[in-house]
């Protein structure tokens, strides 16, 4: 078989329910880079996030990070960046918004906060990277690749249309998970930075396999040739993209099975 390549989101889909790597992934991501393939991660999650979970699946693999905003290399060079505009992403900062709902900006090399905010880090424990809560002067807007609000997702809704109201295409909005709106530069999500990659790599969409939960995964699974949505995903995600099959659950290595049912049988 020509090398293939394999793209795949984090949480809720490569991810068990622990946010960990399950044996059999590891073993499964090791055959395929022994066999050829190409081998990316596309997340939301910050780029230094990602790193320790590469390194425990033990392969060269691209990452896409903050929803497309960055792609490195698997020597961890940096391929493409797109930040949000300066202007736009001090405006973001400033919206009104409830006391409880965070804002959080995610910059090349660190992950901003405007108050602590302890339940995010579980999410983070096997790889050690965190938030840093932003000193006075340092919610500037400058070089952000996402602006992430946490919060109640009826709160979220209301900054998601005054968004989309005063900045349209300019900005690009997406949910990982119902409390999680991220904005990003226009233009700027996973399926181009697939695009992108796959441009690199020389192969056409069709040699690509994409597996992704939530509705931030809906470009990258339209683009791929071969798509696949894990059972556990947002239920408005299927319809998105109705040509992706349908597979297990992420709790269940269901990404791993695949994988070893077509590439490795």
């Amino acid at each position: 078989m020509s090398p293939q390549l394999i793209v795949t989101d984090l949480d809720r889909t490569l991810l068990n329910a622990d946010h960990d790597l399950d044996p059999l992934t590891i073993e499964t991501f090791q055959a395929l880079a022994e066999r050829g393939h190409h081998l990316a991660i596309a997340s939301g999650r910050h780029y230094r996030d990602i790193l320790p979970l590469r390194e425990r699946l033990g392969v060269e693999a691209h990452i896409i990070s903050t929803n497309g905003a960055y792609l490195h290399g698997p020597d961890d060079a940096v391929l493409s960046t797109q930040h949000v505009p300066e202007a736009m992403a001090r405006e973001l900062i400033a919206l009104e918004r409830p006391p409880g709902m965070r804002l959080n900006l995610y910059r090349d090399d660190d992950w901003l906060i405007d108050a602590p905010a302890p339940e995010l880090l579980a999410l983070h424990a096997h790889t050690g990277f965190g938030y840093r809560v932003a000193e006075p002067g340092e919610l500037d807007g400058r070089g952000v690749g996402k602006v992430l609000f946490i919060g109640e997702p009826t709160a979220l809704s209301t900054i998601e249309e005054a968004v989309e109201a005063r900045y349209g295409s300019a900005l690009h909005l997406t949910y990982s998970l119902p409390g999680s709106l991220e904005i990003m530069a226009g233009g700027v999500n996973k399926g181009t930075a697939l695009a992108r990659l796959l441009e690199r790599l020389s192969l056409p969409a069709e040699a690509c396999l994409a597996f992704g939960d939530n509705l931030n995964d809906t470009e990258m699974l339209d683009l791929a040739g071969q798509a696949f949505v894990m059972a556990n995903a947002h239920p408005e995600l299927p319809g998105r993209v109705p040509r992706a099959t349908r597979i297990g659950h992420h709790d269940d290595a269901a990404v791993a099975s695949t994988l070893r049912e077509r590439l490795l049988g």
